[in-house]
């Protein structure tokens, strides 16, 4: 079994952690942590998993009680965790971070899009960049794991076929959708019900953190803009990218195809007729499913790229326990086998 531990366990993203490490056959779920919360049932943070388990929060200060782990996931916020970080590196034999904190490699784009200087610029060259379809290989012995945001992993699963096959150049333009608990579980006043019902706001008109991690992965310039829609969990992703020359409809469908043939929670979904023909967010909540797409018109110059995940599995959670499942020999889709529902 794997012994793990979830730092900061009562936020979204920590209690989807929780929800399918309690439900994993080869994970054993030691410790979580919550500061507000600690000596509380987990269940009173996510009644969902309710008669799951009998594990209560504890402090930060009480995981070297039951450790060293395994692995220990970090769903801890942005800037805190990488003055934390020396401490967590102590405490398990792998790490794998879900802030945003250690996705960047340039410590002056992190000082550019995070506002503050990094904390611990010495550490960004050991971590592996959580894409397990992507970085398969450095995951096999990797100690370290820096997850990538919801939204930049649906726009590099989406986009990085593409760019290794020289079919896009020039700027790419990312519009991107998504439901409110991607802000996180104790949001402001933006995310009340009366403000968020009925409203599609645009939050990061330009210069979204995101942006720079899909630049990153894809090697050209991306410009980004985010908007708040009216659900709960969902990514949505628009891509506009100019086609290189000779690029055409057959090309980029091979693309993908010889990309993701053997890849099992990455599926292409550009039909031509039908009412789920493109990627849609809300067939894929709770799944750890990445679907992308693409249409173009005939002699255009310019193709649209759709890409849709759940934020919290594939977008975070989820995309960390594959990692987990790669890093320690188990099959990728243990534990992650639900496929969302429908109608939901």
């Amino acid at each position: 079994m794997i012994r793990c531990a979830v730092v900061g366990g009562a936020g979204y993203i920590g209690g989807e952690l929780l929800r399918i490490l309690t439900g994993h056959p080869s994970a054993d779920l030691v410790a979580t942590t919550s500061r507000r919360l600690r000596g509380r049932q987990i269940d009173g943070a996510h009644p969902n998993l309710r008669g799951r388990t009998r594990l209560a929060f504890v402090s930060d200060e009480e995981l070297d009680q039951d450790g060293p782990y395994d692995v220990l996931f970090l769903a801890t916020p942005h800037r805190e965790t990488m003055r934390r970080m020396p401490e967590f590196l102590g405490l398990a034999a792998t790490v794998v971070d879900l802030s945003g904190d250690f996705r960047l490699r340039d410590p002056a784009v992190y000082a550019d899009y995070y506002g503050v200087d990094h904390a611990a610029p010495d550490l960004i060259g050991s971590f592996t960049t959580g894409v397990p379809e992507l970085h398969r290989e450095e995951l096999q012995v990797a100690s370290r794991i820096s997850v990538p945001g919801c939204m930049a992993n649906a726009g590099i699963l989406a986009l990085t076929p593409l760019a290794e096959a020289g079919l896009i150049h020039g700027v790419l333009t990312v519009d991107a959708r998504t439901g409110s608990s991607g802000a996180g579980a104790t949001a402001g006043a933006e995310n009340l019900h009366a403000e968020r019902s009925g409203a599609l706001r645009v939050f990061a008109p330009t210069r979204h953190r995101h942006e720079a991690e899909i630049a990153q992965a894809t090697g050209l310039p991306v410009r980004m803009t985010a908007t708040g829609v009216e659900a709960v969990r969902g990514v949505q992703l628009l891509c506009k990218a100019r086609l290189a020359e000779g690029a055409d409809e057959r090309a980029i469908r091979s693309a993908y195809r010889d990309r993701y043939a053997d890849e099992h929670f990455v599926r292409v979904v550009a039909h031509r007729r039908g009412l789920h023909r493109f990627p849609d967010a809300k067939i894929l909540s709770g799944s750890n499913f990445c679907d992308v797409g693409f249409a173009l018109d005939a002699g255009s110059t310019t193709v649209t790229v759709i890409a849709a995940l759940d934020n919290l599995v594939k977008g975070g959670a989820g995309n960390a326990v594959q990692c987990m499942n790669i890093r320690h020999g188990r099959p990728e889709r243990e534990g992650l086998e639900f496929v969302g529902l429908h109608p939901n």
